[in-house]
């Protein structure tokens, strides 16, 4: 059998290529093994660290009210009840639990920044204009137009002692540092149901949620689910955020809001209420 001998000739120059054959095979030994098993070591670790801020949460959504009616505008010249058109609002308050966890009063559970954005409304229709904004807790249950928020975003002026509370304007988003008042909301399903006649038959119309059954809305095209993030700022500058999911109703067995209005109130409970703290 013959005999193959092979002779570097240059030593020096092999010894460089079996360096940079060694770093290439441990570069990519790290990218592929060790990399990947330090990220995982490093989520896993950012996971408990996120789970054990929130275990006791600072904010909660203790309460949520939901009234319900509809409204009729006659725009004839005449006020002939011959151009009416129609629209459904709600007006929802939204209580927010500070004390659950810290029962005084400190930097770490009043409000410093307050606002809501990521605003999503959807029904089985697209009939009408569909609009969520702050509204005046003074007019709660009554019928006030909003319009739409600049930006898709409703930011808070938070009052934080009782001279900014006498001289503040409440027709403006308005929240206490103390979480002592409500959030204010108000969806207008604007102009539902346009061009609508009374019939002679008839010489009146209801301004409420009778309307609705009078004009033949189908209540099912315009049960909605309207969806939005709610982010508190604390006076630590810490941030909390609550993805708040709305499913409304119009219908019940009694009639539902072709009654006139509905009225519904939830007192809240359990984890999935709780402010997440940001990391």
């Amino acid at each position: 059998m013959e005999n193959f001998n092979f002779k570097i000739k240059n030593v020096k120059l092999a010894f460089v290529i079996l360096i940079i054959l060694l770093f290439v095979i441990f570069l990519l030994y790290y990218n592929y093994v060790l990399f990947k098993s330090f990220a995982k070591n490093q989520f896993a670790k950012e996971m408990i660290e996120i789970s054990d801020e929130n275990e006791n949460s600072i904010f909660n959504i203790q309460k949520i009210l939901l009234y319900s009616n509809a409204t009729a505008k006659d725009n004839s010249k005449n006020q002939s009840l011959s151009n009416v058109s129609l629209s459904q609002y709600s007006d929802i308050s939204i209580y927010i639990d500070n004390t659950s966890y810290i029962t005084d009063l400190t930097s770490e559970n009043t409000v410093k920044e307050l606002y809501i954005d990521n605003i999503v409304m959807k029904s089985n229709s697209d009939i009408g204009t569909k609009i969520l904004n702050y509204k005046n807790p003074l007019n709660f249950g009554k019928f006030k137009e909003v319009e739409t928020p600049k930006n898709n975003r409703i930011d808070f002026n938070i009052i934080k002692n009782n001279a900014e509370n006498e001289n503040h304007d409440y027709s403006k988003p308005t929240f206490y540092t103390d979480c002592s008042n409500p959030i204010t909301l108000g969806y207008l399903n604007k102009d539902l149901l346009t061009n609508y006649s009374i019939s002679e038959n008839s010489k009146s119309i209801s301004f409420n949620g009778k309307v609705l059954k009078e004009a033949n809305v189908n209540l099912k095209d315009i049960n909605y689910t309207v969806s939005f993030k709610i982010h508190i700022v604390n006076n630590l500058n810490q941030k909390f955020v609550y993805d708040m999911s709305l499913d409304v109703n119009l219908e019940d067995d009694n009639g539902g809001i072709y009654n006139g209005y509905v009225y519904k109130g939830k007192t809240t409970s359990g984890k999935e209420y709780r402010f997440f703290k940001e990391m």
